[in-house]
């Protein structure tokens, strides 16, 4: 008897633009790609900034929303078949087509932010107020204005543009190929196979198994050390040229605006994490006795416990999976769990495990069609089943904001991780009170804090060594071994040295290092994290209010600073420690509960 899969592994792209290789479709990037060039020449002449042509800069604006939807969904488009189906030379071409345009966006931008350089507030006031079409996007126009601090004089800005195409952003596309093209050689059932690294795990029971996948994933990551490390100097050092230009503060300076956080906040909270560690030690110390070894290795981190296998189970269906999201949401609120209903049964979810894809997982939303796809591959955990949680937050993010002005749809990083780690936390505190077995719980807690341990101390590893590796890039290329010892460093420092063995590889394989569009892909990551635990440590004290007041905070990213936007909703200050410590509260209440399930189980 054949059982009929719930939910399809595969999503659903069709339904959006005809496929890449039908002439169809090459009409609609024709039109895309017109339009954009007139919108670029026509920005060469827009007036200075008045209230009395405000209606001519509303006009520009809303062919600005109309081009830039468009291009946001044929990037998507384009980046989801290409991440599905890494080998195929059409979509590699065609992305490669989609970032030749580069230029004339950022000449939209460029020429729109320049006009508001050194307007005051009160002309900005003025001018937004002339035109109800501008007021309703004046932060927009205020981010105008802190954003053009971050470009070079015109001339330059659009030659670095240019340059760019065959320059930064080449090395990570370069990367990209390695990364989709790598294969680890394993041995199984007597033959060598070759696998890409996304399938190779290192969560199995199996302690040899995870360690002999463990360096053949290393092995094949080292063999392309040096290719990763003239990538990595050449992002860097492009980066820092500009910065040397721009005159900012430091590497960290353009990050921080593009995050729209103070570095008061950054420091706050890394200090708070760096002084709030020891629990995660003593999680070290009874999982290493639960596994029965003396000390943990970076390959353990992700190790199922034995001594929970038997509540949790080793694998988990797909079908269950999406399932347990929706119950999990529905519980948390109907909007959210009818959302999740809806993303999955109308295919926005590709998750099939085969050869060929790219590694990694992402949302990627297109605002016109007013839906999102998501990639990731499930192998059957309760990790994946998270991962599933986590990208359907981001979906439900853009969602919410889908009926908010284009022009304030768009929020940083930092803030787009709050949505995601918020619906993992959901799901975790649910499937934690519904454990009807000590196993099942121990088994939850572990997974729960195995992601606190990626928030607080892998996270933290890769900016201690991208903060250290920018300085030291500032007076030259580093080598492959020099970013090999800088890395080492950096785990020991951040895991505060409780493993007997470490990732020589861990800066090759990262894919954030390597991403050109945006400086510093990881910190947010550790803000989103703790800050969406701060966030629903808040639910008491709203309410049934809560589900609401929490849309109104993701509302708020699109329009606000995120410490603005989370002292308006919830009336916290984030450069303070304090709702960082009630954030880790509730991470060292999860390890006194292991300790306390698992006390017995040694």
């Amino acid at each position: 008897m054949s059982t009929v899969a719930q939910y399809a592994l595969t999503w659903d792209l069709d339904s959006l633009y005809p496929h890449p290789e039908k002439d169809e479709f090459k009409k609609i990037f024709d039109e895309y790609k017109k339009d954009l060039k007139q919108l670029a020449d026509d920005s060469e002449s827009l007036p200075a900034i008045a209230p009395e042509v405000a209606s001519v800069w509303a006009d520009f604006l809303d062919r600005v929303v109309d081009v830039f939807g468009r291009s946001s969904d044929l990037n998507a488009f384009i980046g989801c078949h290409a991440a599905a189906d890494a080998g195929n030379k059409l979509f590699q071409q065609m992305e490669a087509s989609l970032a030749a345009l580069g230029p004339l966006s950022n000449q939209v931008f460029t020429n729109v932010e320049s006009a508001f350089r050194d307007l005051s507030d009160e002309q900005l006031n003025a001018f937004a107020e002339a035109d109800d079409r501008l007021a309703k996007v004046k932060f927009f126009l205020e981010e105008c204005r802190s954003n053009v601090q971050l470009r070079l004089p015109k001339d330059l800005e659009m030659l670095a543009a240019e340059l760019g195409v065959d320059g930064i952003h080449a090395w990570g596309r370069m990367y990209e190929r390695i990364s989709g093209a790598l294969r680890v050689e394993l041995m199984e059932k007597g033959e060598i196979v070759k696998k890409s690294p996304g399938q190779v795990r290192v969560d199995l029971p199996d302690r040899k198994t995870r360690q002999n996948n463990f360096y053949a994933i290393e092995k094949a990551w080292n063999t392309q050390a040096d290719n990763c490390a003239d990538a990595l100097n050449h992002i860097a050092g492009t980066r820092l040229a500009k910065y040397r230009r721009l005159g900012v503060e430091d590497h960290l300076t353009v990050p921080l605006r593009y995050n729209r956080m103070r570095r008061e906040t950054l420091n706050t909270m890394w200090d708070v994490i760096t002084n709030r560690k020891e629990p995660l030690l003593r999680y070290f110390e009874r999982k290493a006795q639960l596994l029965g070894v003396e000390k943990m290795a970076w390959y353990d981190q992700l190790a199922p416990i034995p001594q929970a296998s038997q509540g949790t189970g080793d694998s988990l269906s797909y079908d269950d999976a999406c399932n347990t999201v929706i119950k999990t949401f529905h519980g948390f609120s109907d909007h959210l769990g009818d959302f999740a209903e809806k993303a999955l049964n109308e295919g926005w979810v590709e998750v099939e495990d085969r050869e060929g894809k790219r590694q990694g997982g992402f949302c990627t939303g297109m605002p016109t069609k007013k839906q999102s796809r998501i990639f990731m591959t499930y192998k059957n955990s309760a990790d994946d089943m998270s991962t599933l949680a986590h990208e359907l937050g981001h979906a439900y993010h853009s969602h919410v904001l889908r009926e908010q002005p284009f022009l304030l749809q768009d929020y940083p990083m930092n803030l787009a991780e709050t949505a995601s780690t918020f619906a993992e936390a959901v799901l975790g505190d649910q499937r934690l009170a519904e454990a009807d077995s000590p196993a099942k719980k121990l088994g939850i807690l572990n997974n729960m804090l195995s992601d606190s341990v990626a928030f607080m101390m892998n996270i933290h590893a890769r900016f201690i060594f991208e903060n250290q590796f920018h300085v030291e890039r500032a007076e030259g290329e580093l080598s492959a071994e020099r970013l090999t010892a800088i890395m080492l460093d950096a785990q020991k420092e951040a895991y505060c040295d409780s493993f007997e063995d470490w990732s020589n590889a861990f800066w090759i394989s990262k894919l954030h290092f390597y991403i050109t569009g945006w400086p510093f892909y990881n910190f947010p990551y550790t803000f989103g994290y703790l800050l969406s635990l701060g966030v629903y440590s808040t639910a008491d004290e709203f309410g049934d209010d809560f589900p609401t007041k929490y849309r109104e905070l993701l509302i708020a990213t699109g329009c606000m600073n995120a410490e603005e936007a989370v002292q308006s909703t919830l009336g916290y200050d984030l450069t303070k420690p304090e709702f960082w410590n009630k954030s880790i509260d509730i991470i060292d209440a999860r390890v006194e509960e292991f300790l306390k399930v698992s006390e017995n189980m040694i």
